[in-house]
């Protein structure tokens, strides 16, 4: 069992910047899961965003945040990181933190998410 619990969501400005983390607790060999992120926004389905294989050697992202957003993970810290820059209105969702083999099509493991707002 993994238990996921993101924080460093807020609101912020169109152009700004905000870093989320995921702090997983690993309990067995849940380590070796990938991790990731999803996002829903108002009145839309879940989407996937980005997610990094155990190791952190390969990365994958949705096309509408590539090169504005980064992953990266701490392996010691058991924690994933996700630099969000040049944000735009429409990045603004709930973003969830996901962990699992099924990634990016789904995860066995979900955060309680937090809300991300970019204000015009």
């Amino acid at each position: 069992q993994v238990q996921l619990v993101e924080s460093g969501g807020g609101l912020v400005q169109v152009g700004g910047s905000l870093r989320l983390s995921c702090a997983a607790s690993v309990r067995t060999t849940s380590g070796y899961y990938p991790m990731g992120w999803f996002r829903q926004g108002p009145g839309k389905d879940r989407e996937f965003v980005t997610y990094i294989t155990w190791d952190g050697g390969s990365t994958y992202y949705a096309d509408s945040v590539k090169g504005r957003f980064t992953i990266s993970r701490d392996k010691g810290k058991n924690t994933v990181y996700l630099q969000m820059n040049s944000l735009k209105a429409e990045d603004t969702a709930v973003y969830y933190c996901a962990a699992g083999f099924s990634l990016p099509r789904s995860a066995n493991f979900w955060g309680q998410g937090t809300q991300v707002t970019v204000s015009s």
